[in-house]
């Protein structure tokens, strides 16, 4: 990619991230494009060079963060516990190194639930089913015993809640403390032989 190219998306990627920081803080609704133009010091119209509307910009940002919802599962396993163990440490370490990462999942929150989300963007992101995906994993893990007894999709849930609240935390506050991973993960972990 020549410097031309590099930098054009450079630009792409710093309105991206503006963007990102503007409708996790004040909504989609709340949020002008004005105020992602001022954030990444452009005028409104190069602005619309990289993004022809807000609704175009925001549904970038949650695909962006659908695609992010399918790398759990693209992670192999031979063991349920050890699946959960590695994922929920990988991804603590991610939204450290990346605060994006807990920001997407405020903003994907958001798209599904707020009454100003545009409805193309809504069922973009209610494609998102991580839950109902780690049932069979929980499933798994239940039969060989190192996931706790009881209904898998209850502990999913208890599991993505978790974490969902940690991301929106260090979101807003990326000084806190992570907590340990083993504490999310025995959540879900069967007893300890």
């Amino acid at each position: 990619m020549g410097s031309r190219e590099e930098q054009k998306e450079k630009r792409r990627q710093d309105i991206l991230a503006a963007a990102l920081d503007l409708f996790v803080t004040n909504g989609y609704k709340e949020t002008k494009i004005t105020d992602i133009a001022r954030k990444v010091s452009m005028s409104t119209g190069l602005l619309f060079h990289y993004f022809e509307s807000k609704e175009i910009l925001y549904t970038e940002l949650v695909k962006i963060g659908l695609e992010g919802t399918r790398y759990p599962l693209q992670t192999k396993y031979d063991d349920a516990i050890t699946y959960f163990e590695k994922f929920t440490k990988e991804l603590f370490q991610i939204m450290k190194q990346q605060p994006f990462v807990a920001k997407m999942f405020v903003l994907m929150a958001a798209a599904q639930k707020s009454e100003g989300t545009p409805e193309k963007v809504r069922e973009i992101a209610m494609q998102v089913d991580t839950m109902e995906r780690f049932i069979p994993i929980i499933e798994q893990g239940q039969v060989k015993g190192t996931i706790r007894e009881g209904d898998p999709r209850a502990l999913s849930i208890a599991y993505w809640c978790s974490i969902q609240g940690i991301a929106e935390q260090y979101a807003r506050y990326n000084d806190i403390p992570v907590p340990e991973a083993e504490w999310i993960v025995d959540i879900v972990r069967g007893e300890r032989k």
